[in-house]
């Protein structure tokens, strides 16, 4: 009765979602010529290679150009990715310091990238906007490899994200007129807190000539490792089914010792990758979500656990352990519901221990997306450490006070 009742419900989304397919994808962001790979590229990353207006809405008070560049991948070839560059309208004398913004998740497929959405400022969550453009800062905003561009997506792969953020950072000091200074200062929030210490680990030896001020971590899924445990431990269905496809199949196209078939039940493999190809904004996501409940009623999806075997080795890998040269600030939300708060605390707890200098802060009450709220307080004291930064203040270091 169970496996009647799951291909009645799955022939019923397909019918659905075949009869709405006109509706889903006018709905989703269209891949225009800007992002096409030019034929000949040049060898060294961080090389602008083209640039244009923004065709989406711009924060008051600065202008939005999006470009492309080279970049080196998770494996260490050639690649190109694309960003946004946000900058003040108001004049300034001096070099602007730059804010490094590594996005969070948004799905993995070519469509996903932030770029892309016109409406970017109002749903992706990058904080204290305004008070960035009021201070004179830049924003250098990349969509990673893959996104966008063409390429694999580095979702948690630690290299391929700080390096695409890296050389955003790179190109756009090349747009005529940006005047921008080698002062960067990287944020990052849920993957793009991950990406953001990775992009400030790698920076000493990858872009040595920009000058790192700082990393802030906003709920970052710091160690992938243990968030697989924890969604391992809560069933492998519904929208955790579609997240471990964000994980699973960008981990196989970068690793040749990942394989999907490992892990996934032969029927639904194709789902898998299915999965993949859906961005969180997308109105088609839901018609996976639902597929993937009602798939595990009849027999797992996945019939291996990432935590283990090669999966699990990779996600360790990927772990932002540091050591950071730089200071560092991570911050959270109590009531987080994708990135639990414990994950939160032992990881601070394993910086502190390696003899990490470093800032914490755990906002109460505040969600994964909520803490991002001016309400919560996190903008502001985000804002306040930044000028810290800039401005040569000593770091605090509330390790010692670690429980």
């Amino acid at each position: 009765m169970v496996r009647w009742v799951t291909a009645v419900v799955v022939l019923g989304l397909a019918a659905g979602a075949s009869v709405v397919s006109h509706e889903l994808r006018s709905g989703e962001p269209v891949l225009d010529a800007f992002y096409a790979t030019p034929s000949d590229l040049p060898d060294e990353p961080g090389q602008l290679l083209r640039s244009s207006a923004w065709p989406g809405t711009a924060p008051d008070g600065a202008t939005v150009t999006r470009i492309l560049y080279t970049t080196t991948d998770s494996n260490g070839a050639p690649a190109v990715a694309s960003a946004i560059v946000v900058l003040p309208d108001q004049p300034q004398a001096t070099p602007r310091t730059v804010i490094a913004w590594d996005h969070g998740t948004t799905g993995v497929a070519r469509s996903c990238a932030p770029s892309l959405m016109t409406d970017m400022f109002q749903i992706q969550g990058i904080p204290a906007v305004d008070a960035a453009i009021a201070n004179g800062w830049a924003i250098v905003a990349t969509d990673y490899t893959g996104q966008g561009t063409e390429g694999d997506f580095p979702y948690l792969i630690g290299e391929g994200e700080g390096r695409s953020a890296l050389d955003a950072v790179r190109a756009a000091q090349q747009l005529q007129g940006a005047n921008l200074s080698a002062d960067t200062v990287i944020w990052g929030h849920s993957q793009g807190g991950h990406a953001a210490l990775w992009t400030a680990k790698l920076a000493p030896t990858y872009a040595p000539e920009l000058n790192i001020l700082g990393v802030a971590a906003l709920s970052p899924a710091a160690d992938p490792w243990a968030l697989a445990n924890v969604i391992q431990e809560k069933g492998v269905q519904g929208a955790l089914g579609v997240i471990v496809s964000w994980v699973l199949v960008p981990y196989s196209q970068t690793y040749s010792d990942v394989r999907v078939t490992d892990y996934v039940a032969p029927a639904g493999r194709g789902l898998v990758y299915e999965y993949a190809s859906r961005c969180v904004k997308n109105t088609s996501l839901l018609v996976s979500v639902l597929s993937s409940m009602a798939l595990s009623q009849d027999q797992p999806l996945y019939v291996s656990s990432l935590i283990d075997d090669a999966a699990g080795r990779r996600l360790r890998e990927n772990e932002a352990t540091g050591p950071f040269d730089v200071p560092v600030f991570v911050a959270w939300g109590s009531a987080d519901e994708v990135i639990p708060a414990s994950l939160q605390h032992d990881y601070v707890a394993e910086l502190c221990s390696s003899g990490q200098a470093l800032e914490y802060q755990e906002y109460p009450g505040y969600t994964h997306m909520g803490v991002l709220d001016e309400v919560s307080g996190l903008p502001h004291d985000l804002v306040a450490w930044t000028q810290d930064r800039i401005d040569g203040t000593p770091a605090v270091d509330n390790c010692s006070g670690h429980a």
